[in-house]
């Protein structure tokens, strides 16, 4: 199988740059293929702006979302981006791996989801109407893929804890595994965490190692996070709102999970 993990680390000697490594030898040594998009390493522009469309002509307003749908139409987007794309194209399995900086992803990352994720590639696909908002949330172009972070922080593990000081992690991480994953149609499986990075000795490094090779390996079996989809009957269309006798007199992100 083919995995792409999108890299976000500066320093390559790094804990992660190290696990990075590990991953993509276990991966290799288990058959799958293996392409690594070191964002720091590449260089990758972050910023979203006219150049991103090689068509744009100066003087005219830059839209965002208008420019980038036509540019993925027309075939003028830039560069950096189509390679992306056709990684993204190219892969049975993505693994997004970071630093939790901040409560979110590097800035390099979440500019990579942003300029990527073009109109027409990973959004604003599919019919909108009555009774389908469009394919997102479980469809879309990534569907029939596979999706895992694999994150480091450098708290401890309570304080991600449902009552812990940082709030959940399953809370911190929704905006990215349901948001940037989710919505263009992965499945996407429990992320791989290591907390307390700067507490991580040789034989800490050794047991994280050996926990990553074990969700690695299960990469394309085991189950994935069971998220509602959209067009699944469990939505009101067009208001996108739980039907109320689902999870009835509950809110918050856990309603959007199947009970089943």
């Amino acid at each position: 199988m083919n995995v792409l993990i999108v890299y976000a680390h500066p320093e390559p000697r790094s804990l992660n740059g190290s696990l990075k490594d590990h991953a993509v030898a276990h991966l290799q040594r288990q058959g799958h293929s293996v392409q690594v998009s070191d964002l720091y390493a590449m260089g990758f522009k972050p910023l979203v702006d006219a150049s991103d469309n090689t068509a744009q002509q100066p003087g005219l307003r830059f839209r965002v979302s208008e420019d980038s749908q036509q540019a993925y139409r027309d075939g003028t987007q830039r560069a950096d981006i189509v390679a992306e794309q056709n990684k993204l194209r190219w892969a049975d399995a993505v693994i997004l791996q970071f630093p939790l900086w901040w409560f979110g992803l590097p800035a390099i990352l979440k500019g990579w989801v942003e300029r990527v994720y073009a109109y027409g590639f990973a959004y604003g696909v599919g019919e909108h109407s009555d009774q389908h908002w469009g394919d997102r949330y479980g469809e879309g172009s990534m569907a029939g893929k596979r999706a895992m972070l694999m994150v480091t922080t450098g708290g401890w593990a309570s304080h991600y804890a449902p009552r812990g000081i940082n709030g959940s992690l399953e809370a911190i991480l929704f905006p990215i595994q349901h948001g940037i994953l989710f919505y263009p149609g992965f499945e996407v499986l429990e992320p791989y965490v290591l907390h307390r990075t700067s507490r991580v000795d040789e034989a800490g490094f050794a047991a994280a190692c050996t926990a990553l090779e074990q969700r690695l390996d299960g990469l394309f079996s085991d189950a994935p996070i069971p998220y509602r989809r959209q067009n699944g009957g469990d939505y009101l269309i067009p208001e996108l709102t739980l039907k109320p006798e689902l999870a009835a007199g509950q809110e918050g992100i856990g309603v959007h999970l199947r009970a089943d």
